[in-house]
């Protein structure tokens, strides 16, 4: 605002405050650039303004889930770094959730925003008001409004068809794909790489095989269930991410079924769970305090004024475990 009246920045916090040492005319000029341009008045930065808070907001969908913990110590890490506090707030993968918090960071006035939508967020226009009022905002894992705003996404497409390959080397021929909703880019990225390793391998796609919904353990553990109780069961099973891959993993277990002799099983999820149950799960493995730490950089980068549109991608990693160990099918 002090930038666009052309006065200084303690002008424009005397004219908010109706200081009497600014004239009434420039009162009335400020006010109303503030009220055209969303300004909100930060109760919390006044009266800690002399110790300067340089504040950054986090938004994750669970944050009890392995994955967006590490994220947020990556993101953690780096903003201290630089100087900078971090606040997060848990959306429960909830949209209007996800709203309020944004709403709270942009009261907080935090000098940027690292986000990762809930999995029912399908209005972005809470982040459109975010690009509109210039506050710096980097998306990570599940994105929107790529031309808007920087992102940190893994390649998911092609850890899932590098996975999915694996399950046809060593016999799997009904591969099943339990994921999240269609709308999430990235239940979309991981879909397509499963389905790019079947098209290769000239297996027809059986659309019965493909349960994409909802992520969330009892429904992954009734879908799983429903699938291995069919007469043409899979023999495989690709899952999205680990309250996924936990699910599926308890349904085959609790059918009695054998892993991986009946059903191999191959999950999104991190490197401790993975090694923690028996047999030891195949998994795709996220860098995810890598991608905490860049998201971050993305951010501070905005914050610094430069302004470019960047979309990283942190590789994930196939470590074949117990889950999926078959032998290799010859030819």
């Amino acid at each position: 605002m002090a930038r666009e009246l052309g006065v200084s920045i303690a002008t424009v916090s005397r004219a908010l405050r109706s200081s009497p040492e600014i004239g009434h005319e420039m009162q009335q000029r400020v006010k109303e650039l503030a009220k055209k341009m969303n300004y909100r008045p930060n109760p919390f930065a006044q009266s800690l303004r002399k110790e300067a808070p340089r504040i950054i907001g986090v938004v994750v969908p669970n944050l009890v889930t392995h994955y967006y913990a590490a994220v947020l110590d990556g993101i953690e890490d780096e903003a201290r770094k630089a100087g900078y506090s971090v606040i997060s707030a848990n959306t429960h993968e909830d949209s209007e959730a996800e709203v309020r918090a944004v709403d709270n960071f942009i009261s907080l006035h935090v000098e940027g925003i690292i986000a990762c939508l809930s999995q029912n967020t399908t209005d972005y226009s809470h982040f459109d008001e975010i690009a509109s009022m210039g506050i710096p905002l980097v998306f990570f894992g599940r994105t929107c409004l790529t031309e808007r705003f920087s992102s940190v996404t893994a390649n998911g497409d092609e850890a899932a068809q590098q996975a999915t390959q694996h399950l046809i080397d060593t016999g799997s021929r009904r591969i099943a794909f339990i994921g999240g909703p269609n709308h999430l880019d990235m239940v979309r990225r991981r879909k397509h790489g499963y389905l790019e390793a079947l098209r290769e391998n000239r297996i027809p796609i059986d659309r019965s095989l493909v349960v994409c919904e909802k992520i969330d353990y009892q429904w992954a553990l009734d879908a799983a269930t429903r699938l291995l109780q069919q007469e043409d069961r899979p023999d495989a099973i690709l899952a999205f991410n680990d309250i996924i891959t936990f699910a599926a993993f308890t349904a085959i277990k609790h059918l009695g079924l054998r892993i991986p002799d009946d059903v191999a099983l191959i999950g999104f999820t991190d490197d401790q769970h993975a090694q923690y149950v028996t047999p030891r799960m195949s998994a795709i493995e996220d860098q995810s305090h890598l991608m905490g730490q860049t998201a971050c950089r993305l951010l501070l980068k905005n914050i610094s004024g430069d302004v470019k549109i960047c979309h990283e991608i942190v590789p994930q990693k196939l470590v074949i475990r117990e889950t999926s160990s078959r032998k290799k099918v010859k030819g």
